[in-house]
């Protein structure tokens, strides 16, 4: 083989390795979209079945985005709770905790991300942003205003609810078994995927250094989805008053199994606001 021809088989070469590293690479985007986001479209279920009056709102977003949800409303509330569901199913799903929170006697604002439930569009983190600040804008326009505003967020919707918080003003911050950052579960899940290559960020490590209004971080010792040494590690990174709350069960269960814990921890926070 001459020069020539050794120089085009190269080419060829690097043309392939260039063309599978590409289509490698957005397959990856594709699958990083499918793991993070697992919405459910069809709500079934409404607050009256728990014995909650409600009422169904439409909230318009910057970018024209029409998104869903409910908003509770507890005679005499002082505080208002924005709460940012996980990444999983809907507003539906929240029930349960909608009732303890009408139960502790607070309004509450649950919305649906984009591509959940009945709200318009797709799921991606700049979207979910664009959501929660229009739920925000959607409470001040019902004249309560932001230390009134108690920031909730579960798990993802932590991440969410975070940005917000390092964004806008609120009364204070309910973190509820969330992740320092998705580059740090992506390590727990995916350690030999290169972080370069993730689209979503969710780092709220970054952020919640800079919030001022007091937090409570919740975090499960037997969480099974993210780990209870990333609830740790964003409490350290936090500053100004906090306060870390240990309960005991799963992920998705550890608000059954230590209910009693959650309404003394919740309930105790608020009221020293």
């Amino acid at each position: 083989m001459n020069a020539k021809e050794a120089s085009s088989v190269l080419m060829v070469f690097v043309k392939v390795l260039l063309i599978s590293g590409f289509i490698v690479f957005c397959f990856l985007r594709y699958m990083e979209s499918r793991m993070l986001f697992y919405p459910v479209a069809s709500v079934d279920v409404f607050p009256d079945k728990v014995g909650l009056k409600f009422q169904k709102v439409t909230i318009t977003t910057v970018d024209k985005l029409a998104i869903q949800g409910w908003f509770t409303a507890s005679s005499g509330a002082k505080y208002t709770i924005l709460f940012c569901h996980g990444n999983a199913g809907n507003i539906s799903h929240r029930l349960d905790k909608l009732r303890f929170f009408d139960q502790l006697g607070y309004n509450v604002l649950i919305f649906d991300y984009r591509g959940y439930g009945e709200s318009q569009g797709k799921p991606s983190e700049p979207g979910f942003y664009r959501d929660v600040e229009a739920a925000y804008a959607y409470l001040l326009s019902q004249g309560i205003g932001p230390d009134r505003i108690i920031g909730y967020g579960e798990s993802l919707g932590g991440a969410v609810i975070t940005e917000l918080a390092f964004t806008k003003p609120v009364r204070a911050l309910i973190l509820d078994s969330t992740f320092s950052s998705i580059k740090d579960m992506a390590r727990e899940i995916m350690p030999w995927l290169p972080s370069w290559m993730l689209a979503s960020r969710f780092d709220s490590e970054a952020k919640v250094r800079s919030i001022g209004c007091p937090k409570l971080m919740i975090h499960s010792v037997n969480d099974e989805i993210v780990p209870f040494r990333l609830g740790q590690k964003l409490y350290a990174a936090a500053g100004g008053s906090k306060v870390f709350l240990q309960v005991h069960g799963g992920h998705n269960s550890n608000f059954y199994e230590s209910q009693d814990v959650w309404l003394a921890g919740i309930s105790g926070f608020i009221k020293n606001l």
